[in-house]
């Protein structure tokens, strides 16, 4: 795992690097927008202390970054695997996704 902890909230290119070659793309169920259009994202937010590292980033698109801190989802990494587990509204049972398309 590759981290730089609190030194920096922008993903260094080497952290950036590594996040593209696990996630491909948008990691967020059902996106297709590759890589290079992706912004990394902090699964435990900056704000709230989370580090710089490739635990704790994942790449999604700028919809679905948005869509992300606007509604109540939560991101777990299994295994090296982004899992988004959606909102009550979204899914009452909030049953955890993943992004096929890339086959993480």
């Amino acid at each position: 795992m590759l981290d730089i902890g609190r030194a920096s909230r922008i993903f260094p290119p080497h952290i950036r690097k590594a996040i593209t070659a696990r996630d491909k793309g948008c990691a967020f169920p059902g996106c297709t927008i590759p890589a290079p259009w992706c912004e990394a994202h902090h699964i435990e937010y900056w704000s709230r202390g989370g580090p710089t590292s490739t635990a704790n980033g994942t790449l999604l698109c700028s919809h679905h970054h948005h869509l992300i801190h606007k509604e109540d989802w939560r991101i777990q990494v299994r295994n090296g695997i982004p899992w988004f587990i959606p909102p009550p509204h979204t899914d009452p049972h909030r049953k955890p996704r993943r992004n096929h398309y890339f086959q993480i």
